[in-house]
């Protein structure tokens, strides 16, 4: 649902002419497809050629690669925070309109991934940006009802984030072809196949029942006491009225615990 409904890339009419643009932001935008077509290290000339200027006008403005790099993630994020309103505010509309109209801007998601893939410290710092939104979509979508509440709202989010675009790179890594527009064009063929599962999944879930997390939740919440256990030579019993642990008691303990955490 997450993949489905969160992750998704700017409109083309999210893009001016490059007329309308400056000489610098004609230099970002070529800098934002150059890299998602060739990665981080595609050249100042190569940048340059498809911006119409010159390699010398790149330095000028940017004087090195990481802080021409920097501007684009700067600006591949703001692209991507634009569309995510609606997947909240009218989600099967979202859904469908993905299915029916192409409507994506293929480098700015093959960005995404290759921000990502490319590791280190600006991956980090990426992909802390995207949890950043996401945060503000996932609470509205809480607020809004169509999302359940999570015992741990931080750590659903982290896992989610990192599942979306950990699906995305192991697509995009093992496509046969990379290039931005055959990537999506591929992704968008595929999904049909992986949109019901996926809301099978986060609407109905996998496990027959709720043994296995209410087990985890008690323990994590209420561990046996080891000494004790070995002492009597007995089993804790998962199911005790002594040790059970409601909801009301995980709200209760929450803030003591991210207090240490």
């Amino acid at each position: 649902m997450y993949s489905v409904l969160v992750v998704r890339t700017a409109e083309p009419s999210d893009l001016r002419p490059s007329s309308d643009l400056t000489a610098r932001a004609r230099i970002r935008d070529a800098a934002i497809e150059c890299f998602a077509e060739q990665g981080f290290g595609a050249s100042f000339r190569t940048i340059a050629q498809r911006a119409g200027v010159s390699p010398g006008l790149i330095t000028h403005h940017f004087a090195s690669k990481e802080l021409l790099r920097a501007e684009c993630d700067t600006e591949v994020l703001r692209r991507y925070r634009t569309i995510k309103t609606d997947s909240v505010d009218a989600p099967s509309a979202h859904l469908l309109g993905n299915l029916a109209t192409p409507g994506v801007a293929a480098p700015i998601l093959v960005y995404l991934i290759r921000a990502i893939q490319a590791g280190g410290a600006p991956a980090r710092h990426f992909l802390e940006q995207l949890m950043d939104d996401a945060r503000t979509v996932m609470a509205r979508g809480v607020a809004s009802g169509l999302v359940r509440p999570s015992r741990d709202e931080e750590a659903r989010l982290r896992y989610l984030t990192y599942q979306s675009m950990g699906a995305l790179l192991v697509q995009f890594l093992t496509a046969p072809d990379q290039s931005p527009e055959a990537f999506v064009a591929s992704m968008r063929t595929a999904g049909r196949d992986t949109i019901l599962p996926t809301l099978e999944l986060f609407t109905e879930g996998v496990l027959a029942d709720r043994q296995l997390l209410d087990d985890y939740v008690q323990y994590m919440w209420q561990p046996p006491d080891a000494s004790s256990d070995a002492t009597s030579g007995a089993t804790p019993d998962a199911t005790s009225d002594a040790v059970q642990v409601t909801d009301a008691d995980l709200d209760a303990d929450r803030p003591a615990r991210s207090a240490t955490a």
